[in-house]
Order: C-alpha cells, then sequence, then structure tokens
C-alpha cells in the first residue's frame, strides 16, 4: 500500500516551498533593514506566509497538518518548559570574564548538553554569562560561540541532546551507540571551535584594551531558586514518554517553577516572557511553511544520489540548517535503512549514522533557525541591550569558524 504522504511528496511543485523560503528571506532581510518594523509587524509576517499553506493542508491533507501542529505543540512545550524553569534558577557571583573564563562557561555547556539538552544547558548558562560579560566592550561574539558550541555541537553524544538523536533512539538506536561512535568526532570539533574562540576573544580583549577586565566588587558564588534544579528533573525524564503525557509533565513542571520561584528571582535575572513568545510566533510560521519542503525530500530525497558518509554529513546537515533538524534526520536515516542489508546499527550502516547523526547536530549551527535553541538565546541576548547580529551577519560568523571547522572533520572522520 501506497504511503498518502509519500504520494503526497511526489505531486507537490517544487514552488510550494516558495512561501517557506520568503519567510525565512524576510527573516533575513527585514529585521536588517528596519527593525524597528519587524519589531512591531513580525508576527504579520509569520500570519502571511504560513497560514495559506496551513490552510491548504488543512483541506487537502489535514492529517500531515495534524501531524505537524503536534510535533509544534511538543516542541513549544519542551521549550517553554525549559526556559520557564531555567529562568527561575539565579545564579549570583563575580566572574572574571576572560578568554579562558569564557571557554569553560562554553565547555561546560557542552557537556551538560548532553544531560540537560541543548535547549536546556543553553537557558541555564545564558544569563550568568551574559552578566558575567557585562562590563565588556564587546561580548556579541561570545554569545555566537554559545550557540555554535553549547546549543548545537555540544548535545551530540546521548539522544537526550538533541531531538534527531532522540528520534534515532526510538528508532532503534542504541542509547550509548551515539556516545561510543561520536565522541572522537565531538571531541576534535569542540576543540577546534573552543580554539577559535580563544583567538578570537583574546584578540578583542586586547584590541578593546582597558575595561575588559572586571574590575568590581567581588561576590561569592550563590544561588538562588534551586528548587527548579529539582523540576528539570521531570522535564528531562518526561523526554521518553509518549505524548500527551510528555507534555502534560512538562507543562505541570513548569506550572510548579512559576509557582514556586519568588518572583524577585525571576526579575534579578531578567526574564521576560517575550523570547518565548517571539520564538512560538516565528516558528509556528516556519512549521507550517516546511511541510512542503519536507514531503518534497521525504519523497524525492533518494533521487540526491547519496552513497558515502562524508555525502550523507554535508546533506543532512545543510538542510538541518534551514529545516527542522528532527524530521530531517528521520528522512536520511530512512535513506541510509535503504542503502544496506538490514544490518549495521538499526539497519544503517555504521560509519553513514555517525555522519547522519553529526551533521544534523553539528550544522544546526549554521543559522538563527538551525536548531530550536538558537533564536532562543539570540531573543534573550536582545533583551539584555546585546545587539546580536542580522541573520546573514549571523552566518558570516558560521560560516567563517564552522565550514573549514566541517572539512576538517569531513577528511579525518567521514
Amino acid at each position: 500500500m501506497t504511503d498518502p504522504s509519500h504520494a503526497l511528496g511526489l505531486s507537490l511543485p517544487l514552488w510550494s516551498v516558495f512561501p517557506f523560503a520568503g519567510f525565512l528571506l524576510s527573516l533575513a532581510i527585514v529585521p536588517l533593514a528596519r527593525p524597528g518594523f519587524w519589531s512591531r509587524h513580525y508576527g504579520r509576517f509569520a500570519l502571511a506566509f504560513g497560514l495559506p499553506v496551513a490552510g491548504w493542508f488543512l483541506f487537502r491533507a489535514p492529517s500531515e497538518l495534524l501531524h505537524t501542529a503536534t510535533e509544534f505543540v511538543s516542541f513549544l512545550v519542551l521549550l517553554g518548559s525549559l526556559f520557564t524553569i531555567s529562568g527561575g534558577i539565579l545564579v549570583r557571583g563575580s566572574f572574571r570574564a576572560g578568554p579562558l573564563v569564557n571557554a569553560a562557561f562554553l565547555l561546560g555547556g557542552a557537556i551538560l548538553s548532553n544531560v540537560l539538552g541543548t535547549t536546556g544547558a543553553a537557558m541555564l548558562l545564558l544569563r550568568p554569562l551574559l552578566r558575567a560579560n557585562a562590563h565588556r566592550k564587546r561580548c556579541v561574539h561570545v554569545v555566537v560561540f554559545f550557540i555554535f558550541v553549547v546549543a548545537n555541537i555540544g548535545g551530540s553524544l546521548t539522544p537526550v541532546g538533541d531531538p534527531p538523536l532522540f528520534l534515532g533512539f526510538l528508532k532503534g538506536v542504541p542509547f550509548f551507540w551515539t556516545m561510543d561512535a561520536l565522541w572522537p568526532v565531538w571531541l576534535f570539533t569542540l576543540a577546534t571551535v573552543v580554539g577559535a574562540f580563544l583567538l578570537v576573544d583574546s584578540w578583542f580583549v586586547r584590541v578593546d584594551g582597558p575595561g575588559t577586565e572586571f574590575d568590581g566588587e567581588a561576590t561569592p558564588l550563590a544561588i538562588d531558586g534551586r528548587i527548579n534544579f529539582l523540576l528539570l528533573a521531570p522535564v528531562i525524564g518526561a523526554v521518553f514518554l509518549p505524548t500527551p503525557w510528555r507534555e502534560t509533565v512538562m507543562t505541570a513542571a513548569a506550572v510548579l517553577s512559576a509557582w514556586l520561584t519568588p518572583p524577585a528571582v525571576r526579575e534579578e535575572n531578567g526574564f521576560s516572557w517575550h523570547p518565548i513568545k517571539e520564538v512560538a510566533i516565528l516558528f509556528a510560521a516556519i512549521f507550517a511553511t516546511m511541510i512542503p519542503a519536507l514531503l518534497i525530500l521525504k519523497s524525492r530525497g533518494g533521487e540526491l544520489g547519496l552513497s558515502q558518509p562524508w555525502q550523507f554529513f554535508w546533506a543532512s546537515g545543510s538542510l538541518s540548517s534551514f529545516l527542522d533538524n528532527a524530521p530531517t534526520y528521520l528522512t536520511f536515516f530512512s535513506l541510509g535503512q535503504g542503502m544496506g542489508d538490514g544490518s549495521g546499527v538499526a539497519g544503517v550502516a555504521p560509519k553513514v549514522l555517525a555522519a547522519i547523526s553529526a551533521g544534523s547536530v553539528f550544522m544546526g549551527a549554521f543559522t538563527y533557525i538551525g536548531n530550536a535553541p538558537n533564536f532562543m538565546v539570540k531573543a534573550i541576548a536582545e533583551r539584555s541591550g546585546l545587539r546580536m547580529p542580522s541573520f546573514f551577519g549571523y552566518m558570516g560568523w558560521s560560516c567563517a569558524v564552522l565550514i573549514p571547522t566541517f572539512i576538517l572533520v569531513t577528511l579525518i572522520f567521514f
């Protein structure tokens, strides 16, 4: 029996991806050209591009729209719960935010992201990192590398680290296989990117001169809102539950966090609901407009002619930079199964599976929309007063740092 989604993907014309491309271009260009206009009207852009696509699928393929809506709700509940809970944890203390301390933040976040997920680790560490660098003249690059390392590359060792790996676990990939297979790639990539950060951050310290070192009164390390550490546990554990129990547990933990955390802690943390609101609106449009692109990729992906691990690494990674990396991972996972004889890891050749896993996780760092935490980190940093790079400005950083790194990864590992 023919898969209806496969048949639909074959029938969709290529121009059906135009709303997705149009929304991405709007997201890239309008905030740069008219920032005030975008901040007032981004919701209207999301509605203008997303509603026609959602309306078409509502009447022509409601099951596809329902499936996407369910994924979006799960996505938003996970982000919202981690955002709420981590926003109730206040880390006090004075840090000397030079290159070594910032690098320690990145390395610690990379390790933590495999336990709390990239979203949880990013939300937990971002605000302390911003406070530690608040006295510096220029620290936007610190946040950019934070997105590279903590929100993406770091979470590639466990299925908890990033959604694509969790989907692989559900498809039969052993829980610890990713750690066994990817730790050399993870370690090399992490060392290369953090090494590049040390060079860049040291250069900024040298160029900016006085005022780059901490000169305030030292205060001891202290953590308030510690109840939220306990509430993180059920959120992480709920990842293994089916819908709707997963979303129910996560929502309950977020509600308890909002209720039990003293308002003064969130106020001192600079917490506001604006970042999660912006992410919800923009990603609702992204999820809707990318339905045709994912269906076409799923149905016609075999036409890409992939056969070598390095091809899977770059193909899965490139598409994960702009499409949601979880369904992109599943598409290439299925292609990998179709290439083999049923042996290997869940039916996929080990090296091909390693390439798909690394590409899907690592290259989510290429754009603000490549992985869920990226845009949230950007929004929180901007609410704190930083002027983050534009969509293309951020890609300038990512291309300069990540493309050479991933070329080396390809030559050494794939």
